[in-house]
């Protein structure tokens, strides 16, 4: 197979990625504040040497990916169960990965579930197979378990700074044909749950991402969005905003810049049914006769 010319780039950041999330995944404990968590774990990334593909983000309970607090958050650590969704990247390759932990001490087979469907899928995926049957396999996998898969969130391909990119790598059986290749960098995502199994997007979102640039005249506006360029269509949040502008500075040019559709949101993504929600996550890339994981845990 052929290697991706910048080959090096994404062993490093899924090298990184990997580092990050452990060591976000070590502070997750009761009377801890997530605030404390993201920030800290940003801050290791850019220690490392990497940078920040997305803001990290920390989704608790019924939400199932999208959560990110913001500054004035004072949301601590009690029983959840807490999903951790860290990125890296290096010169716009991006390692992305996940993992979940159970504070209740409940909900020990739902995170079972979705761990194992990924380590399910991980044996599954070389080149040629397709992704309607790496979504069997994941649906089989956390269904055995008497949970369901999430119907309308997966996995999907990463590519230079797009971190959100085709094929879509769904959860569950589509039929869909379509085969992987070798070389290819993909994100494997399952999600299980004891509600529905879809999510609906809530209100009130603090990621945001830029979609196109327009000219804008306000110069609040101008201001904010000379600081979003500097994250190369990358996701961001709020935090970071906030920490270089007034607040009202920030809520005005994100108002003008969504109405512009200069930037897209992220909202959180709850279950329907508010169930319990848990997530594990790897980046890998495809070979001939499986894949490479790229996030590869100590």
């Amino acid at each position: 197979m052929e290697y991706p010319e910048n080959i090096d780039d994404w062993r490093e950041a899924g090298k990184l990625a990997a580092k990050a999330l452990q060591f976000g995944l070590k502070q997750i404990k009761p009377g801890i504040k997530l605030i404390d968590v993201v920030d800290s774990v940003e801050q290791e990334i850019i220690a490392m040497g990497g940078e920040i593909a997305f803001p990290a983000q920390i989704s608790c309970n019924a939400i199932a990916a999208h959560f990110c607090p913001n500054l004035d958050d004072d949301i601590i650590f009690k029983d959840q169960v807490a999903s951790l969704d860290v990125g890296v990247h290096i010169n716009g390759a991006i390692g992305d990965n996940a993992r979940t932990i159970d504070l209740s001490g409940h909900n020990t087979e739902l995170v079972k579930a979705s761990e194992e469907a990924l380590d399910n899928a991980l044996k599954t995926i070389k080149a040629g197979v397709t992704l309607g049957q790496i979504g069997k396999v994941i649906k089989d996998s956390i269904t055995k378990y008497n949970f369901l898969p999430i119907h309308n969130l997966g996995g999907h391909g990463l590519g230079i700074y797009n971190i959100h990119c085709k094929p879509t790598i769904p959860n569950y059986d589509t039929g869909n044909s379509t085969q992987l290749k070798a070389g290819q960098i993909i994100a494997i995502e399952p999600f299980a749950t004891n509600g529905a199994g879809m999510i609906y997007e809530s209100d009130k979102s603090t990621i945001f991402a830029k979609v196109q640039k327009k000219p804008v005249r306000n110069i609040f506006t101008r201001q904010v969005l000379a600081e979003i360029l500097k994250y190369k269509d990358l996701p961001f949040t709020t935090r970071w905003l906030l920490r270089k502008f007034p607040a009202i500075k920030v809520n005005f040019a994100l108002k003008e810049m969504l109405n512009l559709g200069v930037i897209r949101d992220y909202p959180p993504l709850l279950d329907q049914n508010k169930g319990i929600v848990t997530q594990a996550e790897h980046t890998v890339m495809v070979t001939d006769d499986g894949c490479e994981i790229l996030t590869k845990r100590d």
